[in-house]
């Protein structure tokens, strides 16, 4: 397993570019794209399911993979996707397109489906065979003790180390640090986020290097490849396969409880089918898409459901309530040289509450992915962009989602998340100016500064500066409510203990869990990308472990 012992070998720096330097140790080095799960993989239009199977699945995302594979081990398992293979879009797999992929998708067709809360802010969903786990940054980072404490889910420490070491022994990589992100570290250790812990993958106080899901190539290796350790016999994968609602069945013996799933193919056609005795069905739609199915299929709040015109299967309030998504304010600059750092890698944990991270890329102004990590009116110019962007965390702030269709859920609902609604999470961003004020006055930081002809130096922003006062409050309000953007981190919508209970079954429903980000309340130290994949594994062995 990766541990923090292995930074005496990460840090062999070898110099390029003059005074820049580059990390060029990893974990393991570049390898092809491992596509044994496509064996039971199928075309829903294709695929003519089984009658029953064990566990039905919804969702084949950061949670699903692992999940599925795990309870491959010993159960029959469908797992319905409602995007494709990531092979079918290539560009997913490659640490270069991240920009393009994440920012600048078009459609709901789209590996990254775009979407815009109510607040106006550009977010995305992920929509293949792998999730947000194929499109996002590739950082992994284990979760705070916060919110093993705070999440209400029954944790078994011991499972939940072993379900982390599967995944970090699969995919993650020691990650090179890029002349950017080295200065970053130096910038951030130097501006006081200390101590310097160097590469770890657990959440600690002071400034670290994570792990990657992109390997030395930069070649990604996320959730999808995780199937690749199922049991073919056991898995069925079936992508292009939109789940339209849950199947309910009411006893008095059993009560309401959940029999199977209507789903329908990319021609249409609709599909029906069900779980076996003692089964589950088990949705990983994510924080947008698993609150939307119960809602459409007639569990949430009575009056809500009923305005809708959707028959009530069981009252449950807080279905699509409590929707919260991290905010992100950032400063952009220009580079005075050459670049083609991209990625992140680094961040900063501080002691007064928001994250401190970096990004390095190269994207046409006018291109979508500008719009929103560089909103900034410039020419059609490829430039070189550093970006110090911040992500606040343990939210008051919070909205609710809203059916926008109830009867096409290819359509996704209207969000709020009601973005810096309490003081206290502005004060995160407030402080999160205090940090990057700080860091651009390092010594790190000297050769990103442009030299005017009076040799003065100074920083070409993007965007917005920063304030010249930065203890002038509506100042920094006016920037924080300017540069705010998402960090694509929304959850909420199912919680814990209002929706789902702690083993994260839906409360008053037999056979019907939730699990993916809408159950947590918070999101889970700096990114939740590995916490959610350790989630899939951990559940599945709870339930393998519970059933003897």
């Amino acid at each position: 397993m990766v541990n923090t012992q292995v930074v005496a070998i990460t840090l062999l720096v070898i110099c390029f570019f003059g005074p820049q330097c580059k990390v060029v140790c990893f974990l393991h080095p570049g390898a092809p794209l491992d596509e044994r799960y496509l064996g039971f993989t199928y075309e829903a239009t294709d695929f003519t399911p089984a009658k029953e199977y064990d566990y039905i699945i919804v969702g084949g995302g950061t949670a699903g993979c692992p999940l599925a594979t795990t309870l491959s081990e010993n159960y029959s398992v469908l797992l319905l996707e409602r995007g494709g293979v990531p092979s079918s879009d290539p560009n997913v797999l490659y640490e270069t397109n991240i920009l393009g992929n994440l920012l600048g998708a078009k459609d709901k067709g789209t590996p990254a489906q775009p979407f815009t809360s109510e607040e106006g802010i550009p977010n995305v969903r992920g929509n293949v065979l792998g999730g947000s786990s194929m499109i996002n940054f590739g950082f992994y980072s284990r979760a705070d003790s916060y919110f093993y404490k705070e999440s209400g889910i029954k944790w078994d420490t011991g499972i939940v180390e072993k379900a982390y070491e599967w995944i970090e022994d699969s995919i993650v990589s020691i990650p090179g640090l890029n002349s950017w992100q080295n200065s970053t570290y130096e910038a951030l250790v130097e501006s006081g986020v200390r101590p310097a812990n160097g590469f770890t993958v657990d959440h600690l106080e002071g400034t670290k290097i994570s792990g990657s899901t992109f390997d030395g190539s930069g070649r990604r290796h996320g959730a999808v490849e995780l199937l690749n350790q199922a049991d073919p016999e056991n898995l069925r994968v079936v992508v292009h396969a939109t789940v339209d609602r849950i199947i309910f069945s009411s006893s008095k013996l059993f009560g309401v409880m959940a029999v199977g799933v209507v789903y329908h193919d990319s021609n249409g056609r609709s599909h029906e089918v069900h779980i076996k005795r003692n089964g589950e069905v088990i949705l990983s739609a994510g924080a947008i898409g698993s609150p939307q199915l119960l809602l459409v299929s007639g569990v949430g709040p009575e009056s809500y459901l009923l305005s809708q015109n959707i028959p009530l299967v069981h009252h449950q309030p807080s279905v699509g309530e409590f929707m919260a998504d991290n905010p992100r304010t950032q400063i952009s600059l220009l580079v005075p040289f050459p670049s083609a750092d991209i990625g992140a890698r680094v961040v900063g944990i501080t002691k007064e509450g928001p994250f401190i991270e970096s990004v390095s890329g190269v994207a046409p102004f006018s291109s979508p992915a500008s719009t929103i990590l560089f909103p900034y009116p410039y020419a059609q110019l490829n430039l070189s962009i550093i970006t110090i962007a911040a992500k606040f965390s343990r939210l008051v702030s919070a909205g609710s989602l809203r059916l926008k269709s109830t009867s096409d859920v290819t359509i996704t609902p209207n969000v709020s998340f009601n973005y810096y609604s309490s003081s206290k999470d502005l004060q995160q961003c407030a402080n999160a100016l205090n940090e990057f004020d700080k860091m651009l006055r390092t010594q790190a930081m000297e050769p990103y500064m442009f030299s005017d002809r009076n040799g003065g130096k100074y920083f070409q922003f993007i965007g917005f500066p920063l304030p010249e006062n930065p203890s002038n409050a509506e100042s920094v309000e006016a920037f924080c409510r300017n540069t705010l953007r998402t960090f694509w981190h929304f959850h909420g919508g199912c919680l814990v203990n209002k929706v789902v209970d702690g083993e994260l079954k839906v409360i008053g429903i037999n056979a019907l869990r939730v699990l993916d980000g809408s159950v947590f309340s918070d999101s889970p130290g700096t990114n939740p990308q590995a916490t959610l994949l350790m989630l899939g594994r951990y559940i599945g062995m709870k339930i393998q472990n519970a059933r003897g």
